[in-house]
């Protein structure tokens, strides 16, 4: 692909390395039983749904939207005779109505708390009674195997997401079918064979007895979260696939995955054009036609070194560059890089790795425009699927 014939800025998703990541998560599935979500809290690209859907179970949502948008783009026009794709909610807490519409569209609601399950047990009770729907609650096993970015620890002092075990009765509640958890963030498969089994003994009571005949009042299903690196090349795929198949022959039931960042890892790029090069006494800083705050703002939160082609740790290579943006915030930096030539205004730069966490969290801050989104075609044709405008800008606001 010749980057300089796109227009800039712009998200380009990489096809190809897309279908490989879901080539090995199918596989995942396959061999081991369980079924693969897509979060979509981190790649929303729903013009490549019908292609995930190819691949894997389901898509799983942080809210109503997000459960349309599946309900929408992937279930009814990824279902075929041969097999059921699964929508999947999970929220905090729900809205009223909300509650309604979510019960028409999804197969699974997940909710936080004991109080939000009652409140909305008019509801959801009936679709569960006439099997449309299955129900499960998120629990919190305080268990934390993060070393950084406590931003991202459900399982940090003080969390809201999901019920502690102090918090929960000796039964599980009438029509309950399942438990959820996600306690990870961008990690390998040993933390989450720890957390499952620290969840096996401190929540026993809910699991089947493989010795009983009767487990009736028992959980059917297991939800295993998400941020599980699973297409990353390092990742203990051998490992994930006996893991699971030995949680389904214990206790025979069904066990899901929703990994967001492993199905668009490594599956899309940023491309941006240097506008002007601002001398400062401690370094050439680049404006540059994209923005940190406004189109990875990962990069602040977190925060986080995106990977930049050709571009290296400051130092290592002769040019050493400031990236910034054209906003007015002042803390709007990309990262130092270095190179090993000289950049001048009108140079493409190519940021990898954007497919995820920067599409869904992108937002108009300074009335900065929007990047185009395309596609990169297997064939290596460029299709733009979405431009931006000013009306973009202004119904915002």
């Amino acid at each position: 692909m010749n980057f300089n014939e796109i227009r800039t800025p712009a998200y380009v998703i990489d096809e190809k390395k897309l279908r490989q990541n879901l080539e090995i998560l199918a596989r995942v599935q396959h061999e081991s039983g369980a079924k693969i979500l897509l979060a979509q809290k981190a790649y929303s690209v729903y013009q490549t749904y019908p292609m995930i859907a190819k691949y894997l179970a389901g898509a799983t949502a942080s809210g109503l939207y997000e459960a349309k948008l599946a309900h929408e783009e992937m279930v009814a026009q990824g279902q075929d005779n041969l097999r059921r794709i699964e929508n999947h909610v999970y929220e905090p807490a729900f809205e009223d109505d909300e509650m309604v519409e979510l019960c028409q569209i999804c197969d699974h609601i997940v909710f936080n708390s004991i109080n939000q399950l009652e409140h909305h047990r008019p509801v959801w009770e009936k679709a569960v009674e006439e099997g449309r729907l299955s129900v499960g609650l998120r629990i919190n096993p305080e268990y934390s195997t993060q070393e950084k970015h406590e931003i991202y620890d459900p399982c940090s002092e003080g969390s809201r997401l999901g019920i502690t075990n102090a918090n929960l009765p000796e039964n599980l509640p009438e029509g309950v079918e399942g438990l959820h958890f996600h306690t990870l963030c961008e990690q390998g498969f040993e933390p989450l064979m720890e957390t499952f089994h620290h969840v096996e003994k401190e929540f026993e009571r809910f699991f089947p007895d493989p010795a009983s005949s009767d487990n009736s009042g028992k959980i059917k299903w297991i939800n295993l979260g998400g941020g599980h690196h699973i297409t990353r090349e390092d990742y203990n795929v051998e490992g994930l696939i006996k893991f699971v198949k030995d949680i389904k022959e214990k206790y025979g039931i069904e066990v899901y995955l929703e990994p967001g960042e492993a199905i668009a890892l490594d599956a899309g790029y940023l491309i941006t054009t240097i506008m002007d090069v601002v001398k400062t006494p401690r370094m050439p800083v680049l404006i540059l036609d994209t923005s940190a705050a406004c189109h990875m703002p990962d990069v602040l939160e977190m925060p986080y070194r995106p990977p930049l082609r050709g571009g290296e740790e400051a130092g290592e290579l002769p040019f050493t560059y400031r990236l910034s943006s054209r906003t007015c915030l002042a803390g709007d930096v990309i990262g130092d890089y270095s190179f090993d030539h000289e950049l001048n205004t009108g140079d493409r730069l190519v940021f990898e790795d954007m497919a995820i966490y920067s599409m869904v969290k992108n937002n108009t801050f300074n009335g900065m425009s929007l990047p185009d989104i395309d596609i990169l075609h297997e064939n290596g044709d460029v299709e733009v699927i979405k431009r931006f405008s000013y009306s973009d800008f202004k119904e915002r606001l």
